[in-house]
């Protein structure tokens, strides 16, 4: 059974998808194994996809599972991949899965975040890192992004605030030259504007990234390691990734090692 939709043409929408990949139809013909001649009568709607064609085209062009239900239901077929609550019960136990690597890296933060950097859930260790931020930036959703580069957030207390912002920067305008996503590009116009217009920073004079902070009147460093589900059906849990922070001198190390359990603030 097909469902009506106001969504412009399957295969116009597909045809989207490969230029935004800057896919010719050959490229697209030799990664899908699809005839340029099909793919063609597909862009111009003189063939009418299959829901089996349009999954294995999505496929090869890395379309998010939210735009390729988009796609499916543009062509009068059902939405293929779900996009559930937090607190559904059938992916609980991904949720307590994953809550348990937040608690497992103790004593260090670690965050989970969804694919607008929003906190989905966090560990006790990373409420000593967003202590002191202007209540309005910890109502909920809180975005981890925002957060580090607002004035009433963490930016008077990065030590190396431009060459981190350029980092989180370059990360939000990574995805969303993927996903096209109007969150994400409104989010990265917005961190550039905290940069003051830029993403320039001078170059890092280590082996990775690090985030120098104050906290609680130490100056320490640390360097973050990001973790997504690979296996994800669900679109929700597509744009999961797990955020941790491990540190990157003794200071750091023994800061957080000795130090209390705090909460995330209230």
């Amino acid at each position: 059974m097909r469902i009506a939709t106001e969504e412009p043409p399957p295969g116009a929408l597909l045809r989207m998808w490969r230029e935004r990949r800057r896919f010719s139809q050959q490229e697209l013909s030799n990664q899908s194994r699809v005839s340029t001649r099909h793919l063609s009568r597909v862009e111009t709607g003189r063939a009418h996809p299959t829901p089996e064609m349009i999954a294995h085209l999505s496929e090869s062009l890395d379309v998010p599972l939210r735009d390729r239900n988009r796609i499916l239901l543009a062509a009068g077929y059902a939405p293929r991949y779900r996009d559930l609550p937090w607190d559904d019960v059938s992916i609980e136990v991904v949720m307590d899965g994953l809550r348990q690597l937040l608690d497992a890296h103790a004593p260090y933060p670690a965050l989970l975040l969804d694919d607008h950097w929003d906190i989905v859930d966090a560990n006790a260790a990373a409420g000593r890192l967003l202590t002191g931020c202007a209540p309005e930036l910890l109502e909920p959703p809180v975005n981890v992004v925002r957060v580090c580069l607002h004035p009433g957030g963490l930016a008077d207390r990065i030590g190396n605030r431009q060459e981190w912002g350029s980092h989180l920067l370059r990360q939000v305008r990574h995805r969303a030259e993927r996903t096209h996503d109007r969150r994400h590009q409104a989010l990265a116009t917005e961190i550039a504007g905290l940069l003051d217009g830029t993403g320039a920073a001078t170059p890092s004079t280590g082996p990775v990234v690090t985030l120098a902070i104050d906290v609680e009147g130490t100056p320490l460093r640390f360097f973050s390691t990001s973790a997504t589900l690979s296996t994800a059906t669900d679109a929700a849990l597509e744009g999961l990734h797990l955020e941790t922070f491990l540190p990157a001198d003794e200071e750091t190390r023994r800061h957080f090692g000795a130090g209390d359990r705090h909460t995330l603030p209230a």
